[in-house]
């Protein structure tokens, strides 16, 4: 296995970086394999928060938005978790800072409305647009592009 870093994911362990690398370079050609790679990362480490993001990414971009749903409601929570946020992203407060866990949060809440909108759920997109506005006012985490998407939809 070439052990050349294609991603910087942070402070991960070793074994789970050396998983993800591997699950990058194997996306292109062989999904089934860089899902498995990104499966086995999260045995691992379930509270690696760029696991989670493999995950979601690998799916929304296969267009499994089934899988895709389950894997970014999934990064939510623990991003949630470890950020000390309710589980209901719904009921999030504001909170001061965006980095560590609740950027994650916040971007992965992105991502949910990008998939909520690609799996023809227009109203729960809206629905994770609206915290979104209200949270990042200053759209730290690009939410108005799927916003504008959000707008050309209805």
């Amino acid at each position: 296995m070439n052990g050349e870093r294609l991603i910087d994911f942070g402070q991960v362990p070793e074994a789970v970086d050396a998983l993800l690398q591997a699950g990058v370079r194997a996306h292109r050609t062989d999904k089934a394999a860089a899902e498995a790679l990104f499966r086995a990362a999260l045995a691992e480490a379930p509270d690696a928060l760029p696991v989670h993001l493999c995950l979601y990414k690998i799916h929304a971009y296969a267009g499994d938005g089934d899988a895709a749903l389950e894997a970014v409601e999934a990064a939510i929570a623990e991003a949630a978790r470890q950020a000390g946020l309710p589980p209901d992203w719904l009921k999030w407060p504001a909170f001061p800072g965006q980095e560590g866990p609740e950027r994650f949060a916040l971007y992965s809440l992105k991502a949910l409305a990008f998939i909520r909108l690609k799996r023809g759920e227009p109203e729960a997109a809206r629905a994770a647009l609206d915290t979104l506005a209200r949270l990042d006012p200053h759209d730290q985490v690009g939410a108005r592009v799927v916003a504008a998407l959000a707008e050309g939809v209805a």
